[in-house]
């Protein structure tokens, strides 16, 4: 009788769910769907949330298009989503169990993002230093905890709990009253040393931080309980990871087998296995170590313009046609963006596309430079365009760099590059290396990564 492991993402904007067949290691069925959870923001505060229930509604979905006589032989339940983001909720009224074997969300916030950004510069500069070598930003967890225990306190009184999206998920599954989390999930909050594997809770607390909704560290790859209930077939006992970020899980799984990768883009290799990070956060560096698994670490440039720029990019000309009374969907307009810049090699145009900034630089937004009337098309735009987004991660990573480390190749991966040739060929003109994309690596050792994926 074959077995097989369920392996979850609750992403930016889509939930995935892949069945994973242990005899044959292979994949079984899998399915994916869009959350079209975001909530649209009027307050002029740039908040990012999104929809807890519907997002909760997607993954029932997606769980029940996969085959039942199948997910009744699941030996394991995995777990990754967007990191960063945070969710509040009530101790035991957190979902709420179906007699059809399913959960709904119960008594929760909604999904504040990654994206999140209320926490301005000013008030960035008015917290605490951490005792972590990783700054702390806007979207990170405690920064939007601490700026809702300053600006809305009393919408914290509402929770006793507090995780990721994924911690939640997994928190629901085993019936938790509390939330365990991985150091992957809790670096990515700020104010975690990674060395200790400890929040800084003297720190938090001065700086009126609840501490009581800090959840409880467990190993990555540990386990966070088992089901306490059947789930879409799924049988009450089975045992249920620690939720894991989706960058770190992006990069294993690339590591060994074909793979989407997170949101924007990313360029990272893993660090020799004796590494040891920074004592303090380093903020003006382009460069963050993450946690990886066991003690190792990630040297990332974690850009946040990637695939989310040509698809911003998109939605302006969809947007403007519109206005214009000629209308062509998003899909169709991205091929022919496409099919127009591979006619058009090379371009002097330049793009500087970092219309989100970046975290160790914020104030730095884009720009377009070197217009002329002879590369005013589409042509000459979009490959200017790839061409932006490559040089800006290169920019925080420089290839140089890469070499130095014993970096020997580059694997390339996510929806962007998968559906966009002028992008990969950016990719193998910026890099020395030999470029695959998504296929097999022996080890982290010697392979540098390029995750960029469409929001």
């Amino acid at each position: 009788m074959s077995t097989y492991v369920l392996g979850v993402d609750v992403g930016t904007t889509s939930v995935k769910a892949v069945l994973f067949e242990t005899g044959s290691r292979s994949v079984a069925a899998s399915h994916a769907l869009p959350t079209s959870s975001d909530i649209i923001d009027h307050s002029g505060i740039q908040a990012k949330e999104q929809e807890t229930g519907r997002i909760i509604d997607t993954l029932n979905r997606c769980i029940g298009l996969l085959p039942r006589d199948k997910l009744q032989h699941v030996i394991s339940i995995g777990l990754s989503g967007q990191m960063h983001g945070v969710l509040l909720w009530k101790a035991r009224s957190g979902c709420v169990w179906s007699k059809s074997d399913f959960f709904t969300s119960g008594d929760t916030s909604q999904l504040i993002t990654w994206q999140d950004g209320r926490c301005s510069s000013n008030f960035l500069s008015s917290l605490p230093k951490p005792d972590s070598h990783l700054s702390v930003a806007t979207g990170f967890g405690c920064a939007t905890i601490l700026w809702h225990a300053k600006h809305r306190p009393v919408f914290l009184e509402d929770f006793t709990v507090a995780g990721t999206i994924q911690d939640y998920v997994a928190s629901m599954l085993c019936g938790l009253d509390g939330c365990v989390m991985t150091p992957q999930n809790a670096a990515s909050w700020g104010f975690f040393n990674t060395s200790s594997n400890q929040w800084n809770t003297d720190i938090l607390k001065d700086a009126g931080f609840p501490l009581h909704l800090l959840p409880q560290c467990v190993p990555s790859g540990g386990l966070a309980g088992q089901t306490c209930s059947d789930w879409h077939g799924i049988p009450a006992g089975t045992p249920v990871g620690a939720a894991l970020g989706d960058f770190q899980c992006s990069v294993y799984s690339c590591m060994s087998a074909r793979t989407d990768a997170g949101t924007s883009a990313q360029l990272t290799f893993a660090m020799p296995a004796d590494f040891k990070p920074p004592d303090s956060p380093q903020p003006a560096s382009s460069i963050s170590y993450f946690p990886y698994f066991g003690d190792s670490y990630l040297a990332v440039a974690a850009s946040l313009n990637g695939g989310n720029v040509m698809a911003a990019f998109v939605g302006m000309l969809a947007s403007w046609m519109k206005e214009l009374g000629a209308e062509m969907s998003d899909s169709s307009l991205y091929e022919k963006l496409i099919y127009c810049a591979l006619n058009q090699e090379t371009s002097d145009l330049r793009v500087s596309p970092t219309i989100l900034g970046e975290r160790h630089n914020p104030l730095c937004l884009g720009q377009v430079a070197n217009i002329s009337t002879n590369n005013l098309s589409l042509g000459h735009l979009t490959r200017a365009l790839c061409r932006g987004v490559l040089d800006n991660i290169t920019s925080m990573m420089p290839a140089e760099r890469l070499q130095q480390e014993g970096v020997s190749r580059i694997v390339g991966s996510g929806s962007a590059i998968a559906r966009n040739e002028v992008l990969r060929q950016e990719v193998e003109r910026v890099f020395p290396q030999p470029v695959v994309y998504g296929q097999n690596a022996d080890s982290a050792v010697g392979v540098a990564m390029v995750l960029c994926d469409l929001l």
